[in-house]
């Protein structure tokens, strides 16, 4: 629902209201949108890490998003039904009293992961997917599959069967490939021949950040494959990474790509398509590892990422398919009953904090010290 406020300088005869200008001479009237109710999100993508970073992190997911996934890939990584419940209780005790927020966990598959570990996950009601990271693609990603059709076929055929979804880190490793071309290649030579081969696999790509990655999803079946995006592929470029010097709060994996890939993205996410929905890949790490000669990537968006994901929807003129982005999608691509309760943004400027201070650092969020429109009232 779309709350709209008329510019002062109306008169008003029963239901219809003129608007004048300073000649007194009437000119049309355009409302202005200031407040947007819409269903409460779920985050489909999002790092809480685990001791002290949890703690600090799961605050502000909590107080926007109903429901999460939450990433495996911890230090030890989540590889087994009991670690990702045995997570899930230590996020729960990290909550606020009284949050209502709910925790999606997932499985970090290897090339060790075995069928009877997915029938566990599935029975046990709290796993909801499993994450392929190729080794050494991203943060904590050295336990990853090296071989996933030599070495992981019968876990994938089993998650067939359970209906389990496969969660992709669509990079190839390769360090012969350009960083840039890492995305593409990985459609073309992985993720192409794993939907010929298992095409009853629900798929999502994860934080998709090319053309490429649009064209592939919107190839595929309805229900079959989608794609979460992030509030940084929407509105950066790579040249963000290096403006002013370089910026290693605007670091992330994968990496931001050229604009043109950028406008594809929002292309694609407002034009109301069912195939992608709202994964923040927020990302927390403390300042002095962001700052630092071999900095960690990941970007900081939790506590921002609704305000961010209402301005890419405001500039394109698409407000009304916000709420299917944030909020339906995402639940219906995975089976799962929309949220009941609901969430009010307010048009009103506010600057968001330039750092988030605790007792063991600080952490940056995305867009820091700047100027946003929209806000979520609490």
């Amino acid at each position: 629902m779309i709350k709209t406020l008329v510019s002062p300088c109306t008169s008003g005869f029963g239901s219809h209201k003129l608007k004048f200008d300073r000649s007194c001479n009437k000119v049309k009237t355009r409302a202005v949108r200031m407040e947007l109710t819409i269903t409460q999100p779920d985050d489909w993508h999002l790092h809480l890490r685990d001791a002290d970073l949890l703690h600090a992190v799961v605050p502000h997911s909590a107080s926007i998003f109903k429901r999460a996934i939450v990433m495996p890939n911890l230090k030890p990584p989540v590889t087994t039904t009991a670690a990702a419940v045995a997570y899930r209780d230590s996020i729960m005790k990290a909550l606020p009293y009284g949050s209502s927020f709910d925790p999606l966990m997932t499985l970090y598959l290897t090339d060790k992961t075995q069928p009877d570990e997915i029938k566990l996950a599935r029975e046990s009601g709290v796993v909801y997917a499993v994450k392929l990271y190729p080794a050494g693609a991203t943060t904590n990603s050295q336990d990853g599959v090296t071989d996933l059709f030599g070495k992981c076929l019968p876990v994938l055929e089993e998650m067939v069967k359970q209906n389990m979804p496969l969660l992709v880190h669509g990079e190839v490793t390769d360090p012969s490939i350009d960083v840039f071309d890492r995305e593409k290649i990985f459609i073309e030579t992985v993720l192409q021949p794993l939907i010929q081969r298992l095409p009853q696999l629900k798929v999502v790509m994860e934080h998709i950040t090319t053309m490429d990655a649009v064209n592939f999803v919107e190839s595929c079946k309805e229900g079959s494959v989608g794609a979460t995006v992030t509030p940084q592929h929407l509105l950066l470029n790579r040249n963000a990474l290096f403006q002013g010097g370089l910026q290693p709060h605007n670091y992330c994996l994968p990496v931001l790509k050229r604009e043109i890939h950028r406008e594809a993205i929002v292309k694609a996410v407002t034009s109301g398509s069912k195939k992608f929905f709202l994964g923040t890949d927020s990302a927390p790490h403390e300042r002095t590892r962001k700052e630092s000669s071999c900095g960690c990537a990941g970007i900081y968006s939790a506590p921002v990422a609704l305000s961010l994901y209402a301005k890419v929807f405001d500039e394109a003129g698409a407000l009304d398919k916000l709420e299917a982005f944030t909020s339906f999608n995402g639940p219906d691509f995975y089976g799962l009953p929309r949220n009941s309760s609901k969430v009010t943004l307010k048009k009103s400027p506010w600057k968001v904090p330039d750092v988030f201070n605790f007792s063991f650092g600080e952490i940056v969020p995305m867009f820091a010290g700047e100027t946003l429109q929209w806000q979520p009232l609490k």
